[in-house]
């Protein structure tokens, strides 16, 4: 069963809200087994409407809309569905005392205009609405179907669980179709884009030719690095799991150690996971990220048990004084390496982190925009440092250190080899 999603609203097209519902809906669909290959988005206007909705119900069994169920006059998604259902709006009158009884519940009078929200097409079954005024609908189109819905994400979710995915699952039944279609998404750094694409091309001609199933899909997310969607559809939630878990391994067997991290995974927490693994703790100078590093890692949920602290040293006399650095130039790797030792000692920490660099737009020091020297020490060890070249501008230089210095920690405390036992 293939299933469209249609967002309606002129204020998606300009870019004044994200449309967070197609992305909710698109996961929601493919759970349920329900393939979902185009999502539109339409402004406010009959005319495309209509002629959005007609497109979809030609490639589709069904369609959920979202937004334009409201009381004002550009609220014009019923108008649009009776039109392509060939029906009459009519007034529910239960639907409408609704609506009077929570404006009354409230100490309110009901504006009239919300009695638009009571019209429903010909033949069309509400689906009734429990946080707010404006029902959902289901509304028959021959053999398919158009659900309606509010775009208020919480009414939208609330009602999708409740009136439209036991009505999908009917209709999947009525068509002897079961399954699942189940996503892992794979977060990788360190890799561009096309070299991670050279690396897993072997294996996408391999699953191309066994039928595309699970199948392998990049996605380039800016300062969180490459992600690798593997999606699998199988009969049943366990079969589905192996396949994923079966295809994860193949992935990380051609990637190695640039997969830092599993769906919502950060960079931040794989890094935590090492350090607890190990028995240590991380100490942070920040110069050129300014704490960037720092409230990145305590917005881990039990980062305390691993994070020291850290200091901002951003101006050149705080490097001195505070973390030992001897004076002379605050861009280069003897400084970073002087910076990661000043702050593991400071902060009384197993490992010691720091950045410095220019993020631009001048040049400090002699050095472009974008130079980055990471400073790095673990027990035991002599302090390290690595420059690196990060594009952008200043905003994006700043991001970019963040993640990237937390790979480096990352990548050497794997190099060290397992914890103690």
């Amino acid at each position: 069963m293939k299933v469209e999603v249609l967002a309606v609203g002129t204020e998606l097209l300009l870019g004044q809200i994200a449309d967070t519902n197609g992305a909710w809906l698109g996961e929601q669909l493919a759970l349920a087994g329900v393939d979902s290959h185009f999502h539109q988005v339409v402004g406010d206007n009959l005319e495309r409407i209509v002629l959005a909705l007609r497109t979809a119900l030609a490639r589709a069994d069904g369609v959920v809309v979202t937004g334009g169920l409201g009381p004002t006059h550009d609220d014009i998604t019923r108008e649009a569905i009776a039109e392509v259902m060939q029906v009459p709006l009519v007034r529910d009158p239960a639907i409408a005392e609704r609506i009077r009884a929570l404006f009354a519940s409230r100490g309110r009078e009901m504006p009239s205009s919300n009695l638009r929200q009571a019209e429903v097409p010909e033949g069309a079954t509400p689906i009734e609405q429990r946080q707010g005024t404006a029902p959902g609908l289901v509304c028959p189109v021959g053999r398919k179907v158009v659900y309606a819905l509010p775009g208020v994400p919480h009414e939208l979710r609330e009602m999708f669980a409740r009136g439209v995915l036991p009505d999908l699952r009917r209709r999947l039944a009525e068509q002897g179709a079961t399954g699942v279609i189940a996503s892992r998404v794979l977060r990788t750094w360190g890799l561009s884009e096309s070299a991670l694409g050279e690396r897993l091309a072997g294996r996408v001609a391999a699953l191309d030719a066994a039928g595309g199933n699970p199948t392998l899909a990049l996605q380039a997310s800016g300062i969180e690095g490459i992600k690798v969607r593997i999606t699998a559809k199988a009969p049943d939630p366990g079969s589905a799991g192996a396949m994923l878990a079966a295809e994860e391994a193949e992935v990380r067997a051609a990637v190695g150690d640039a997969v830092f991290g599993v769906d919502g995974d950060t960079m931040e927490a794989a890094v935590g996971r090492l350090l607890l693994e190990r028995h240590l703790t991380l100490g942070l100078a920040e110069s050129l990220t300014g704490g960037l590093v720092s409230a990145r890692i305590v917005a881990v949920a039990g980062a305390s048990a691993w994070f020291r602290g850290a200091v901002v040293s951003y101006a050149p006399e705080v490097k001195w004084q505070v973390l030992g650095v001897p004076e002379g130039p605050v861009v280069s790797e003897d400084a970073a390496e002087a910076m990661a030792a000043g702050a593991a000692k400071v902060l009384g920490a197993d490992v010691g982190l720091a950045l410095t660099g220019v993020a631009g737009p001048d040049e400090l020091e002699g050095k472009a925009p974008g130079t980055v020297v990471v400073g790095l020490v673990l027990p035991g060890g002599p302090p390290t440092a690595r420059r690196l070249r990060l594009p952008g501008d200043r905003e994006r230089v700043r991001q970019m250190a963040v993640i990237s210095a937390l790979d480096l920690v990352r990548r050497a405390l794997l190099a060290a080899g397992p914890p103690a036992r």
